[in-house]
């Protein structure tokens, strides 16, 4: 617990500038869903290979301790840093600044994962897990402080401030929980991470207007995804260095480890082009990203069983040694892999032909032009006519194909 009292000074300078200097924070340019080349920034690479090592501790206890009750501590502690992560992860691919300010942010966010991997190897009812709480909670306010950042954009209020909103509520608890014992704790725990969860489904609503890049989130699930291989991974090399002889079924499970995380991965980036691009063009796109999201929990919590699962069949000498509850831990790795990467599979965001009528920006994008009467399509003439066109012939604003404008986008079917 004392490890996040520094974390809190770290933090404080930010938060006091924000508070007597409005003028310091400036209004964030919304992110264009269509915009060519976004790419992961090197500061988010840097993001998340912080989350490499709190991955890496928190499984710690799991490989000692291969068990279900152990299972559902970590399982529980993945989901938190993963939903941690995964906020960021959004708000940075909607709102693309990389300023002095955004910069500062995101490295005091990396500082709070520090202090929550530091406390995340101990049992839920100890005092490290009230100081893991207080560590996701300023996570979570300096996200907050980020969405009022960009809250000042016009058309960006109302999703801003909801997801302002609702986190904060949602961090207010965290830290409410680091001051209560156990078993009122877990109450609080659920609590606020429902309210963390549901904020982000209420603001779902927004995807179609203010989709996530197209290709940039994709990326950006691809890398964490490649992290928890990386751990699959280097359990296997744990198992085979801690194997004291070794005989032809340990090698073999060894082999078959190693075989079984170059499949997933194979079956992720190829098979289910799970990390292709993601375009969000009405609600059925939208509902379709939101499983596509949240499918990879699974798949991530299934990685980690499987990693260990191969470990501890290494070094207990091959597949044979591995029975009882271990046996059954590891078929429910193998279901929730198997699972997630049939809904990965299953949820085709945004395949849209080429000749559909597909506007190329969002209504969202739309509202943010300035309004000339020379920009603004007539009622029932398509973007792309004559009446359109400014001198010389050429579309004077939007760069439409063919967009019906009385008819809203949100409430349009996709073309499949």
């Amino acid at each position: 617990m004392k490890k996040a009292g520094v974390l809190s000074v770290a933090v404080a300078p930010l938060v006091s500038r924000a508070a007597e200097d409005p003028a310091a924070i400036q209004p964030v340019p919304v992110s264009s869903a269509t915009a060519p080349d976004r790419r992961v920034t090197w500061i988010e690479l840097f993001f998340d290979l912080v989350f490499v090592a709190a991955v890496a501790q928190v499984g710690g206890p799991l490989a000692t301790h291969y068990s279900f009750p152990e299972f559902g501590r970590y399982a529980f502690l993945l989901v938190v840093i993963w939903w941690a992560w995964h906020g960021y992860a959004v708000y940075a691919t909607r709102f693309d600044l990389d300023d002095r300010v955004e910069r500062g942010a995101t490295l005091l966010q990396m500082l709070a994962v520090v202090f929550m991997a530091a406390n995340a190897e101990e049992g839920l009812d100890s005092v490290s897990s009230a100081g893991f709480a207080v560590a996701y909670a300023a996570m979570r306010i300096i996200l907050v402080l980020r969405y009022l950042r960009a809250a000042r954009r016009p058309g960006a209020r109302r999703l801003a401030v909801e997801y302002a909103a609702g986190f904060g509520a949602a961090a207010a608890v965290w830290l409410l929980s680091s001051a209560t014992p156990v078993p009122w704790r877990y109450a609080l725990w659920a609590t606020a991470l429902s309210v963390d969860v549901g904020t982000a489904v209420v603001a779902a609503r927004h995807t179609v207007s203010m989709p996530p890049h197209a290709a940039h989130l994709p990326e950006r699930f691809g890398l964490f995804t490649l992290i928890l291989l990386g751990e699959a991974i280097v359990a296997v090399m744990k198992g085979i260095q801690g194997q004291p002889e070794w005989s032809w079924p340990a090698a073999a499970s060894a082999v078959s480890g190693v075989a079984l995380v170059c499949a997933i991965w194979w079956a992720y980036f190829e098979g289910t082009n799970a990390a292709g691009h993601r375009h969000v063009r009405c609600r059925e796109d939208s509902r379709r990203f939101t499983a596509w999201t949240y499918a990879h929990l699974p798949l991530y919590l299934g990685l980690a069983l499987a990693g260990i699962g191969v470990e501890r069949a290494v070094v207990a000498g091959g597949w044979q040694a591995v029975r009882g509850e271990e046996a059954r831990l590891m078929a429910l790795a193998v279901v929730l892999v198997g699972g997630a990467l049939g809904v990965l599979g299953g949820v085709a965001v945004g395949r849209v032909p080429a000749t559909a009528p597909v506007p190329e920006e969002t209504l969202g994008e739309r509202a943010r032009r300035p309004w000339t009467p020379s920009t603004r399509p007539r009622s029932g003439v398509p973007a792309g006519s004559a009446h359109h066109h400014g001198a010389g012939g050429s579309p004077a604003g939007l760069r439409h194909r063919a967009y019906a404008p009385q008819v809203p986008r949100a409430h349009r079917r996709c073309a499949m």
